[in-house]
Order: C-alpha cells, then sequence, then structure tokens
C-alpha cells in the first residue's frame, strides 16, 4: 500500500488539473488505504450511477427476447444455428405465447406494450412485433440508420411527456438513438464543426456549474472555442445559493457574436431546474437579441423535478435536446440516450446561409450519401458523422438497445399514476434529507430541485454560521481540497470538488444516488464532524 502522505502531497499537487473525475479515483485509492485501518466502509458518492433499476421493463424486455429467439427458430432450427424472426402472422403468434406464459414475469407488461403500438399509436400489429423481435434478436443493421421506425415514435411520445411536459410545440421532433448522453455530446460538437457552424475560436456560451466535459471539449485544440460562463450566482436573502441565473448573467446571450449556447438542466452537479421566469426571460432575450443562438439542452435529470420543462419546449426552433436513460432507469451500462430536434430548425437555416466557399466544402463532405448533399438535414448530418461519413451505412444504435430503449418509455407512458417516478423522486429526497439531518442543517424546500446530486459550499456554510472572519480563516489556512482530503483519510468518504464544474472553489459534489440510505446519515455525520473540526482550530486561534 502507497505511503498515505505521499499519496495526499501527489493529491494536492494535481488538484485543479485534471477532472474532478480523475482526481476522484486518486481520492478512492487514499480511501482505501484508511479503509484497511480501520472499521469504516469506503464510501463512493463520486459517481452519478444510481443504486436502483427499472425492474419491470427489463422483465418484459427478457421474456420478449425468448419468444423472439423461438420465432428465429420457427424459421431455421439446425442445432445450435437458427433464422431469423418473420413478419407475417407474429403478432397472433406472440398473442398465443403471451397467453401460454401468462402470470410470469414480465408476460403483462409485455402485452401492454404491444397493445400501446397497435391501440394507441395504430401500427399494423405484424410490423410492430416484427420490429421488435427482429431488433431484440439485432440480426440485422438499423434501418434507418438514424433509428427504427415504430421505436422512434413510441420515444418520441415519451420525450414529449417527460422533457415538454404534454405541452409540445406544434409539429414534431426527429430523433436519433445514441449511445448514451456523452456520445450525444461528441457527435454534436464534431457536426458542429463539421458544417462549419462553429469554428476556431468562435464563442459559445455554457451556462454553469456544469457537467465537466462540456468545460473541458471547447478547450481541446480541434474546437479552442472562446467560452462565456453564465454564472448561477444568484443567492438568497441570507446568503444561501438558489443556483439560479441573475438577469445580468442571462443579458450575456444578448451579445450576436455568442454562436451556441450549452445547458445542463437541471444542472450538474446542484441538480437545479432552471425557474419558468429564467426560461422565460431566456426566450425573451433570444427572440429579441440572439435569434441564430444555436442551443443545446441535455436534460437527463429533467425526470426528478415536478412538472420539468424542457428549453427545448419553449425555443424548439433554436434547440437541440440531449437525454439519456441512464439515471431515471438505472441504466448507465446500457448506454442509452437521444438526439432530438425539431423539424423546423435554426441549424439547417444556418447551413443554407452559409458562404459559398463554406458550403461547397461542406457538401463535398456529404456526397456520397446523395446527388442533392444541400438537402440533407441537420440530424441526418449527425448520423452520418457519427461514423465519419464513409460508414454512414453502418450508423446507428444497436437495434437490442434501441428496443430495451422502447420499452422503458412505454413503460413510463403506461404508468399514468407516475409511480416509478414517485418512487425515484422519493429516494433522492429521502436521502438529501438524511445527508442535511446528519449535518444538523435545516434543508431549504425548493420546488426546482430534482436532489440528485447536492452541492455543498463551504464558504457560504462559513459565512452563514460563523461570519466572515470564519470564512477569511478558512481561506487563509486550508486550499479547497483539504476538506475532500480529510474525509478520504479520516472516513473514508469520497466526494468531488465543485469547483471543478465551474461551481464555488470551496464547494463539494454529493451524489444522493448511488449509495443506501444510511450511508446519507454517515455522509453527514463525518461532514459534520469534520467542519467542526475547522471550527475549532479557528477558535483556539483567537486565544
Amino acid at each position: 500500500m502507497d505511503n498515505p502522505n505521499v499519496q495526499r502531497i501527489e493529491i494536492e499537487k494535481i488538484y485543479g488539473k485534471i477532472s474532478p473525475f480523475e482526481l476522484k479515483d486518486k481520492l478512492i485509492s487514499l480511501a482505501k488505504g484508511q479503509k484497511e485501518k480501520s472499521a469504516h466502509a469506503l464510501l463512493d458518492a463520486g459517481r452519478g450511477n444510481p443504486n436502483w433499476i427499472a425492474a419491470s421493463p427489463r422483465e418484459a424486455f427478457f421474456a420478449f427476447g425468448q419468444f423472439a429467439v423461438e420465432e428465429s427458430r420457427r424459421t431455421w432450427n439446425e442445432n445450435d444455428l437458427a433464422g431469423m424472426p418473420q413478419k407475417k402472422g407474429i403478432a397472433d403468434r406472440l398473442k398465443a405465447y403471451l397467453e401460454k406464459h401468462h402470470g410470469e414475469p414480465g408476460i403483462e407488461l409485455l402485452e401492454k406494450i404491444i397493445n400501446y403500438g397497435i391501440s394507441h399509436k395504430g401500427f399494423d400489429p405484424d410490423s410492430w412485433v416484427h420490429e421488435l423481435a427482429d431488433g431484440i434478436i439485432g440480426d440485422n443493421y438499423p434501418v434507418p440508420d438514424r433509428m427504427l421506425v415504430h421505436i422512434e415514435k413510441v420515444v418520441h411520445d415519451y420525450l414529449v411527456q417527460e422533457m415538454c411536459y404534454n405541452k409540445p410545440p406544434v409539429g414534431k421532433f426527429n430523433i436519433f438513438a445514441v449511445e448514451g448522453a456523452t456520445a450525444a455530446m461528441c457527435y454534436i460538437f464534431d457536426s458542429l464543426i463539421a458544417n462549419e457552424l462553429l469554428g476556431n475560436k468562435d464563442k459559445i456560451a455554457l451556462m454553469t456549474p456544469i457537467f465537466t466535459p462540456y468545460l473541458e471539449i471547447p478547450l481541446l485544440p480541434r474546437y479552442n472555442f472562446e467560452v462565456i460562463k453564465i454564472r448561477a450566482t444568484e443567492m438568497t436573502k441570507d446568503g444561501t445559493h438558489t443556483w439560479q441565473y441573475p438577469e445580468e448573467e442571462l443579458m450575456k446571450l444578448s451579445d450576436p457574436t455568442v454562436k451556441a449556447l450549452f445547458v445542463v438542466n437541471p444542472s450538474n452537479p446542484p441538480s437545479v431546474a432552471i425557474r419558468p421566469e429564467s426560461v422565460k426571460r431566456l426566450t425573451e432575450i433570444v427572440k429579441e437579441y440572439n435569434p441564430n443562438i444555436m442551443i443545446i439542452s441535455d436534460d437527463v435529470y429533467g425526470t426528478f423535478v415536478d412538472n420539468f420543462r424542457s428549453i427545448v419546449a419553449d425555443l424548439p426552433y433554436n434547440s437541440i435536446g440531449v437525454y439519456s436513460f441512464s439515471k431515471y432507469f438505472g441504466v448507465t451500462g446500457w448506454r442509452l440516450g437521444t438526439i432530438a430536434l425539431y423539424e423546423q430548425n435554426i441549424f439547417d437555416k444556418l447551413i443554407k446561409e452559409l458562404p459559398e466557399d463554406k458550403k461547397e466544402d461542406v457538401m463535398k463532405r456529404y456526397e456520397a450519401l446523395s446527388t442533392n448533399p444541400e438537402d440533407i438535414p441537420f440530424i441526418d448530418r449527425i448520423v452520418a458523422d457519427s461514423r465519419q461519413v464513409a460508414l454512414n451505412h453502418t450508423a446507428g444504435l444497436s437495434t437490442p438497445q434501441q428496443v430495451q430503449m422502447a420499452f422503458f418509455s412505454v413503460f413510463a407512458l403506461l404508468d399514468k399514476g407516475n409511480s416509478y417516478k414517485q418512487l425515484t423522486i422519493d429516494i433522492c429526497r429521502r436521502r438529501q434529507k438524511l445527508l442535511f439531518d446528519g449535518l444538523g442543517l435545516d434543508l431549504r424546500k425548493d420546488p426546482y430541485d430534482a436532489a440528485y446530486y447536492t452541492e455543498f459550499d463551504l464558504l457560504e456554510w462559513a459565512c452563514h454560521y460563523y461570519g466572515e472572519e470564519f470564512a477569511k480563516f478558512l481561506q487563509e489556512n486550508y486550499e479547497p481540497i483539504d476538506i475532500l482530503l480529510r474525509l478520504a483519510e479520516e472516513s473514508s468518504i469520497v466526494l468531488l470538488s465543485g469547483g471543478g464544474f465551474f461551481g464555488p472553489e470551496w464547494s463539494i459534489r454529493i451524489s444522493l444516488a448511488n449509495l443506501s440510505d444510511e450511508s446519507y446519515s454517515r455522509i453527514g455525520e463525518a461532514l459534520h464532524h469534520t467542519l467542526q473540526n475547522y471550527v475549532s482550530s479557528w477558535e483556539a486561534s483567537k486565544k
């Protein structure tokens, strides 16, 4: 085992120079060393993956998978080898299969999922069931490559329900199924560059605090954007963060040279949704001052806020919506995400308005795909760019992943009482309460708080409870990383630095999703003990 003092010095040296997620691995190593010397269990509240899963749609998925294998063997059955599911009569055969296996796990929900497509969406029964059966077997390339036809329609319904709160704009969104929100980010950045919508040293804006890759990607040599920070600096009268954006910060977007805005809503790490009044003001600023701005809104935590409404719903023409199923359904390992783009959008408009020299270069990129490459919509360019264009014919998310995505979507659409949603919301809020109880602090009620993470600002706490003299003492005698090191060394608790997300430098991020309820009581108590040690040191210094 490495010397813990050496490890501490190493961590102090690299603090602020690497991603907080890379720093976390160093803290885990330090915490493991402490764990071996004590009875403490290692508590890593740095990762964002939840410790729950949506079990019912998985049961339906695996039940349907068995049916699909039987359909394959029905076509051709030669020992370990089988054929491909056949379309004609497949809906009736599934009906018989469901009756035969009535009462088994997943069967009842599977029947409801199939009926949703037939009764609610008006799908041809054989076409719907065959798309799912062939998809779950995974024996064909995705066709269309952007997304399977029926699956796109049910996922569209889900996104409208959860992201637009059943008040979508007139028209529809085109959806590209991707390997999680991380893939969506990479694809969008690359396509904006490839289509000359953004170029080296162009000005973009980030609403901060924000998930660290949004801070890091724009600075890569390939992009080298000028980054404007829209900071959530609003405070309450008693000096606590609301994690909302004051007027003067939003007005930075009135500059028409700001070409793009990237936002995570609800935010990461505070996990607080932008309040409706601010969204309304943002909408006014865009329409009055900066109508050509391109907005990319990552809404992965939206399902954890009551009555959530994405920016995409209010500015559909200017926005791309990014969503991941990972957090809500406990499905980080499946890599399920979507890019949603309104059929009438600023991206297509700006491509058509490119100067002729740039337009000619861009058209050459896609000329192998169409005799009229200038007519290829931006959403389909993202699909092509995801496979370097030349491999467009093999683009698209794997079909079994798309089927699982469809099952999750219809499961949520069928849950009219939002019982599953309420369970996940209650888990996060319960753990947040346990954390603050352990800290000995009151929890401020906030209707926009997703409670998926909490961001705790040490200097805000110091000023609020002990005054500016104590806050100054902390700044003069300690570094912001000290509290992370103490928690790792003394309690085997791993948290992330909020400063790495361009939050307050003395803040820490605590994931409320990935540990047991009792762990948050322990984290709160350990954090309280550490904070009191700072207070004791300050009081001793005054004697």
